[in-house]
């Protein structure tokens, strides 16, 4: 039991520690104040997602939209085109060179070419479309076949180097369902989990031939091109013809025959383009670069009123290195040449021509005889 005297002393003290509470109250308002001021500060930099109140962890929960505009998935703004946070940094394996505008009237006019020679082929009324030209890393489109398909390897004979044609498996079917006399309004039967037969190997191989045959017919009025065939493969990994890495034009192609049909990517290294590349970038067939002839008839003109130096050589000495440099002043050297040697005339170091010396008033003058051919030049 306690004391009335003790409890005397713990009011006391208690009243005591109010009174000082009391007392630090404007102090505890000015440190109130400096950490809302803080944590003011922090949100607006976005770096206030921990505050510590207390000698406690307050964590803050981003909702849906922060998380989505920090991946960079927006969806709002998919379709411009414009991507940021982590899904900028995972697309920057996309690659963007530069557009080839000849290019899409190569594949416009193969679109024309291939509607006619498919109909010729399968005997069927053939739609064929341009989807999209594309450019990609060559490895990073390897990895995004669809299988099973069909890869077929082809080199431009003129350009030395190769191209890959894909067939996927719907267009695979349809071509061996019209060919072989299926029915009409029928779908093409899919039969999964065993390879492909010799009979439809050779019959997509046909398909390949007239669409290369086409390929070429669309690349003559720019650039004389021989696509050849080179081999069939079913295996993404045997179709290698460039480094995953180097960059690649896809045009990807849809054939429709009535309620059959499926997609062709025709894939073009842009090292395999590189020869014709000058005439890729032409805006129009038969653009000229950087040539303007009224610029160039003026600059023939002006090339004409240029002032040029001829240098008179009496004679030349062939001499040893030693010699040269024992050579003083006062030292001779003994030129072979005579009165009527002939003396030969120098433009920027090659020989113009060539003539005997003489005097004409105070001057010494040079009387040209002949001119030096070209070939004697060199």
């Amino acid at each position: 039991m306690t004391s009335p005297a003790d409890d005397d002393v713990d009011q006391d003290a208690m009243a005591a520690e109010w009174e000082a509470a009391a007392g630090d109250g404007d102090e505890q308002d000015d440190l109130a104040a400096e950490w809302e001021s803080m944590v003011g500060d922090e949100g607006e930099d976005g770096e206030g997602d921990v505050i510590e109140e207390g000698g406690r962890e307050s964590t803050r929960v981003l909702n849906q939209e922060e998380i989505d505009s920090l991946l960079g998935f927006d969806e709002e703004h998919d379709d411009s085109g414009d991507k940021s946070g982590i899904q900028a940094i995972l697309s920057s394996s996309l690659v963007s060179y530069e557009r080839l505008p000849m290019l899409e009237v190569v594949f416009d006019r193969l679109v024309r070419l291939m509607s006619t020679s498919l109909r010729n082929f399968t005997s069927d009324n053939v739609e064929v479309s341009l989807d999209n030209i594309a450019s990609i890393r060559f490895g990073d489109y390897l990895n995004s076949i669809p299988l099973p398909a069909m890869l077929s390897v082809f080199k431009a004979e003129e350009w030395d180097n190769f191209g890959l044609v894909t067939v996927d498996s719907s267009l695979i079917y349809s071509i061996v369902d019209v060919l072989l006399g299926g029915r009409r309004g029928t779908a093409a039967v899919r039969v999964e989990g065993r390879p492909y037969t010799t009979i439809e190997r050779s019959l997509v191989e046909r398909m390949v031939h007239v669409m290369l045959g086409d390929l070429s017919a669309a690349f003559e009025p720019l650039s004389s091109v021989t696509f050849r065939f080179d081999r069939l493969e079913t295996n993404p990994r045997f179709a290698t013809i460039s480094r995953p890495s180097n960059a690649a034009i896809v045009t990807r192609l849809r054939i429709d025959m009535e309620d059959r049909g499926g997609r062709l990517e025709l894939l073009l290294p842009y090292a395999t383009l590189e020869p014709v590349r000058e005439l890729l970038l032409q805006m129009f067939m038969g653009e000229k670069f950087g040539r303007d002839s009224i610029w160039e008839t003026h600059l023939a003109e002006e090339l004409w009123m240029i002032e040029v130096d001829l240098e008179a050589v009496v004679d030349q000495q062939i001499m040893r290195l030693s010699e040269v440099f024992d050579l003083k002043i006062g030292s001779r050297i003994m030129f072979t040449a005579t009165p009527d040697s002939l003396i030969s005339l120098h433009c920027g170091g090659v020989p113009m021509y060539t003539g005997k010396m003489g005097r004409k008033g105070n001057q010494i003058s040079i009387k040209i005889e002949e001119r030096i051919e070209k070939k004697a030049r060199t």
